[in-house]
C-alpha cells in the first residue's frame, strides 16, 4: 500500500535585529516587578507566562494594569534572540528623566562620560541603587536610552535612581561644582586615592568609557582625579566594575566616619 509523502514545513526561525525590539516596554523578572510597583510609572498590558503567574502568585503593583496569559513563544517573538525575559514583558513608557538642576545636590552620585553600552550602564544604576547613589548622570549623545536592555541589566534600579542626560558634561560639572559637590574623575594616574576623598559628600564620581577614559575637557573640569588602587597586574577595570568598587570604598569610609 502506498504511503502519502508529508510534506515538511519550513522550520520558523525567530527575527532578529532592531525591528523585533519591543519598543516601549521591559521584560524580566526583577524589571518588571519593581516598575509594577512604581506609581510614577506609565504602564500599559502586562503579558505573562502561565508558569511565570504561578511562580510570581498575586502580583501587587501601585497602579493595575491589563494581564494577559500569554505562551513563552508570543514574547520571544517581541524580543532579541538573547533576551531572557522569564516570561514577563511590561508595555511602559520610559520614565522622565530630570534636569540636572532638578537633581538633589547631595550626598552621592556619579556622572558617566559618553558610557554608550546599555549593560554597563544598567549594571551601574543597579550599583548606585545599592549603595544609596541618587543620580546617574551622562551625556546625551554616546549614551543609551531608557530601553529594555538597559531595564534588564539595571534589575529595577531605574525605579530608584534618577536617570539624568545633559546636552554638556563639561556645563553640568561645573554646575555641580558651583553647588557644593566634589567632583571626582577616577583616573588610574590620579595621584589622590579614592580612600582619600572617600567622605567628601556631597560627591560626584566621575568616569569614563571603556578604552578612552575620561576626555580631556572632562578631567580638567573635575575637582580632583582619584583612582583605585589594586595589586593585581590588571592596569584598568570595567567601567560598570569600577564603578561598583568606587562606590563601595566611599560607603565604607563614609560608615566608619559615621561610627567613629
Amino acid at each position: 500500500m502506498k504511503t502519502r509523502s508529508r510534506s515538511k514545513q519550513p522550520k520558523r526561525h525567530r527575527q532578529t535585529g532592531p525591528a523585533r525590539s519591543a519598543a516601549g516596554a521591559i521584560y524580566g523578572v526583577h524589571a518588571v516587578l519593581a516598575a509594577l510597583a512604581n506609581p510614577a510609572r506609565d504602564n500599559g498590558r502586562l503579558l505573562i507566562t502561565r508558569n511565570a503567574m504561578d511562580r510570581h502568585g498575586p502580583l501587587a503593583f501601585a497602579n493595575p494594569v491589563p494581564v494577559e496569559i500569554v505562551p513563552p513563544r508570543q514574547i520571544n517573538d517581541m524580543l532579541p534572540d538573547d533576551a531572557v525575559h522569564q516570561g514577563l514583558l511590561l508595555e511602559t513608557a520610559p520614565l522622565p528623566e530630570p534636569g540636572i538642576e532638578e537633581v538633589a545636590h547631595d550626598g552621592l552620585m556619579i556622572v558617566l562620560d559618553q558610557v554608550s553600552d546599555p549593560h554597563n550602564v544598567g549594571a551601574i544604576l543597579r550599583s548606585a541603587a545599592a549603595f544609596v547613589a541618587h543620580a546617574v548622570i551622562s551625556t546625551a549623545r554616546h549614551s543609551p536610552p531608557q530601553s529594555a536592555v538597559l531595564a534588564k541589566a539595571a534589575s529595577g534600579a531605574l525605579e530608584h535612581v534618577c536617570l539624568v542626560r545633559v546636552g554638556n558634561l563639561a556645563r553640568a560639572l561645573d554646575q555641580l561644582a558651583d553647588a557644593g559637590v566634589t567632583t571626582a574623575g577616577l583616573d588610574s594616574g590620579a595621584a589622590v586615592s579614592i580612600e582619600q576623598i572617600a567622605t567628601a559628600r556631597p560627591l560626584a564620581l566621575v568616569l569614563g568609557a571603556e578604552g578612552q577614559g575620561l576626555r580631556r575637557l572632562t578631567k580638567e573640569r573635575c575637582q580632583v582625579l582619584t583612582r583605585i588602587d589594586a595589586p593585581g597586574e590588571m592596569p584598568s577595570l570595567n567601567v560598570s566594575n569600577a564603578a561598583a568598587i568606587a562606590l563601595y570604598a566611599v560607603s565604607r569610609s563614609n560608615n566608619a566616619t559615621i561610627q567613629e
